[in-house]
């Protein structure tokens, strides 16, 4: 089998392959490219008073209490806190996927919202599914990708680069009947 028709037969399988965790990761993808251009996917970070964290922790878990929706009782629920000291806020991640922003000098929830870019990167990733689907599916689904792409960019320069032969073939075949066609007819004239 030539390798054309291998790289072909690769290409066509391949695809077929990784449709689907292709089509999760390449819609995902594009919704975390526009994370910051819509308030639906990420909240935009408010500012607040300060340029430094002046409140401690307890005021920061007891201002994540008063938004019920975030449900924050404990610091069991708060699945991480995003400290912005440039913008004076600090970010409470809760696990039920609600961020509450807190002003880092005055302990004020500056906003309470869902933040769904966590579960967009999760199904992006493939741990959203399951932390084997994301090392068993998304990975090879990657890495046949990248075999997609070496036999696409083969498939594509493989007629590029036969024409560019097949015409240095034509000339240097054009260019040797040129040489050879005087010499015949000078030895027809020295026979005849």
């Amino acid at each position: 089998m030539s390798a054309s028709r291998w790289n072909r037969k690769l290409h066509r399988w391949g695809a077929i392959l990784i449709a689907l965790p292709l089509l999760v990761v390449i819609g995902s993808g594009v919704l975390l490219q526009l994370k910051q251009e819509s308030d639906w996917i990420q909240p935009p970070t408010r500012r607040g008073t300060g340029d430094a964290p002046e409140v401690g922790f307890d005021a920061i878990l007891a201002a994540a209490r008063t938004v019920p929706e975030a449900r924050v009782w404990t610091w069991d629920d708060v699945d991480r806190l995003d400290v912005r000291p440039s913008k004076g806020v600090v970010k409470v991640r809760a696990r039920s996927g609600w961020e509450v922003q807190v002003d880092a000098k005055t302990g004020e929830v500056l906003q309470a919202a869902v933040r769904r870019s966590d579960l967009i990167e999760s199904l992006h990733d493939g741990s959203f599914f399951h932390e084997k689907v994301k090392l068993w599916i998304f990975l090879p689904a990657g890495l046949i990708l990248a075999g997609l792409w070496g036999t696409g960019i083969y498939l594509f320069f493989l007629p590029l680069w036969k024409r560019r032969t097949g015409r240095v073939r034509k000339t240097q075949l054009a260019e040797a009947r040129v040489r050879t066609v005087p010499a015949t007819v000078e030895a027809e004239r020295v026979g005849a």
